[in-house]
């Protein structure tokens, strides 16, 4: 699962005259430069950019996705380790509160695919940022429209709360996400109950406790997200791991 930045061509037509020459010596040198600023994304000099020696491993495809256990009768199962033998981790993003435009610029040239859990009130006016972010391959995901904990709400409550938010992100990007986090990662039965209902396939919470980091784990990724993320890249390439995209696993 990477993200892809479109490149595009010019086909169908042959040309006299070499484009770059047409540009002219001052717009030729401008566009080299400009090749060399957005290389390539997973590129060694895009990597070197970020403060990274090299590129991670490209991700495996991905295995059979691994069975997971409902939590009940017509229930999603609840996830915070993906049980998988690929050298892969997962990160995923919560809330949306920080919209910092380098982190679109790290995912596009990093082609790292990422999961956006986002909550309504939180993202605001900013959905234009997500937006871009899903453009470069990162995924968007449920995790309420309020952020208020869910344990021991009502089931019309809870139902407002999931529902509503993949109501919200469907008119927003015409989709509705599959995944759901709640709020501080805490639920109960009528959390799941409320999930399902709400065409919800997994309840995903992330890997606690566990260091050094492994294969399948989900880690949740505060602020500030470049630098955090940056920091794992490195630790995840010290561990033969990649950055593998959850929903393919899911």
């Amino acid at each position: 699962m990477a993200a892809t930045l479109l490149a595009t061509t010019a086909t169908g037509c042959a040309q006299s005259v070499d484009p770059i020459e047409r540009l002219g010596r001052k717009a030729a040198h401008a566009a080299r430069q400009a090749a060399r600023t957005h290389a390539p994304p997973g590129d060694t000099h895009a990597y070197r950019r970020w403060g990274l020696p090299a590129p991670l491993p490209p991700a495996p495809p991905a295995s059979l996705r691994p069975r997971l256990h409902a939590a009940g009768p017509g229930l999603p199962p609840v996830v915070d380790h993906v049980p998988t033998h690929d050298k892969v981790v997962f990160l995923t993003y919560d809330d949306g509160a920080e919209r910092d435009p380098r982190f679109v610029d790290l995912v596009r040239e990093l082609r790292l695919p990422v999961s956006m859990f986002l909550t309504d009130s939180v993202v605001g006016p900013g959905y234009a940022h997500f937006a871009r972010l899903r453009e470069v391959g990162a995924n968007v995901q449920n995790h309420t429209l309020d952020h208020q904990p869910l344990r021991g709400l009502p089931y019309a409550g809870q139902r407002a709360e999931i529902c509503g938010q993949q109501d919200k992100l469907r008119k927003r990007f015409g989709l509705r996400p599959r995944l759901f986090r709640p709020p501080y990662g805490t639920y109960d039965p009528t959390t799941l109950r409320a999930s399902a209902d709400c065409g919800i396939s997994a309840v995903v919470l992330w890997t606690k406790g566990r260091q050094p980091l492994g294969p399948g784990d989900i880690v949740a990724v505060g602020p500030p997200l470049v630098e955090r993320t940056v920091g794992l890249l490195r630790e995840i390439r010290e561990k033969g791991l990649t950055v593998g995209r959850l929903e393919n696993y899911l």
